[in-house]
């Protein structure tokens, strides 16, 4: 993980830059599932209920036949003299008809979520934006970036002008995930075109702000950058469609208060009430590494070995019998056993068929 004391504030002018310590919110462990599963869920919650209307299908007269007319017994729009007459009606099988179980707005639309599962899901999305290896593999274009996580001075706040905001992008290379997002930009496929959700494009860097003085007039006409106040988070936005890896723009200001909002593993939120940031269990994810070190081999206690003739050999017990007697000694009866069901075995003998005597065969054959 991102593990290191201070990150460098680059200023907005690009003249000089200061550093500040780095939030525990980004050395968080890192949960996939958990970020998956609350995705998933709060992307649920944003649904606008829809059905389709009370009455569809069955505006229309029709009653069914009955039975003696060779044809089934499905209603049959009234009238003669046109097509129409005598089609199915009502039945989600007819042309015109209802729809099979139609959906209602009283649905079981949003799901519960766990206050500490979102929490912890926030907090791995931020820790998965402070690894450059995960911002490439999402598609970002940070290979210019001077360092991950990004952090630029409180100036940046008072930016006013959307030319102003290009210029201080293009200056820190981070305009490079602005053109891809505008480049991406195409026609959705399907009826969504119709229902003003013409356009799909990537998502370009995010804008974490501690305070709003013209920075979100500023960035917000820019294809694929979205900004965010540094107290209003969200899972949504930090990992969109659940990919960790979302490439962040902190202003020095939001940067500092990641601690007063989130806390650290010893130091409780001072916002989030009784919340305490999760830890990992293992620090060192490579445990042969761990089993192999000179300290844990240090204490291990040493293979078992078989005393064979007065000289110590090691011995493989699944193939030296002494050695398994040793080690198991009821491994011999358990053989002796084995032997004997054997043993009986054999002594079944399979009867053979009995073949014609000489006597049989001159009496058969005989003129």
């Amino acid at each position: 993980m991102a593990s290191r004391p201070t990150v460098s504030v680059h200023a907005v002018s690009g003249e000089g830059s200061s550093s500040v310590p780095l939030p525990a919110v980004l050395t968080a462990p890192i949960r996939l599932d958990i970020v998956a599963l609350m995705h998933k869920s709060l992307n649920k919650n944003k649904r606008q209920p829809y059905a389709v209307a009370k009455e569809a299908g069955h505006q229309t007269s029709a009653e069914s036949w009955g039975t003696g007319r060779a044809v089934a017994r499905i209603p049959r729009v009234a009238g003669s003299g046109t097509h129409r007459a005598g089609q199915g009606a009502f039945g989600n099988m007819c042309r015109g008809g209802r729809m099979f179980a139609p959906t209602k707005t009283w649905r079981k639309w949003h799901i519960r979520t766990g206050v500490n599962q979102r929490r912890y899901a926030v907090a791995s999305a931020l820790a998965a934006s402070a690894l450059p290896s995960l911002l490439l593999a999402r598609g970002h274009r940070i290979e210019q970036i001077n360092e991950v996580p990004f952090v630029i001075g409180n100036e940046a706040e008072s930016i006013q002008k959307t030319k102003e905001a290009v210029t201080f992008l293009k200056a820190h290379n981070a305009y490079r995930d602005v053109q891809k997002a505008w480049a991406s930009r195409s026609v959705r496929a399907g009826k969504g075109k119709w229902r003003n959700r013409r356009w799909r494009s990537r998502r370009g860097p995010l804008i974490v702000y501690n305070e709003d003085k013209g920075i979100v007039k500023a960035f917000r006409n820019l294809p694929g950058v979205e900004l965010c106040s540094v107290t209003k988070l969200n899972l949504l936005t930090l990992a969109p469609g659940g990919h960790l890896g979302r490439f962040i723009i902190w202003t020095e200001s939001a940067f500092s208060r990641l601690d007063e909002i989130f806390g650290t593993q010893e130091v409780a939120s001072q916002q989030k009430n009784n919340y305490v940031l999760p830890h990992a269990k293992v620090t060192n994810p490579d445990i042969s590494r761990i089993i192999n070190s000179d300290e844990v081999q240090a204490v291990l206690r040493p293979e078992r070995e078989f005393v064979h003739r007065s000289v110590k050999v090691k011995t493989n017990p699944l193939k030296n019998r002494k050695a398994l007697f040793h080690l198991n000694p009821y491994a011999k009866v358990q053989l002796e056993q084995a032997q004997a069901v054997q043993a009986a075995d054999k002594k079944k003998k399979v009867k053979k068929p009995r073949a014609a005597g000489e006597k049989f065969l001159s009496t058969l054959f005989a003129p």
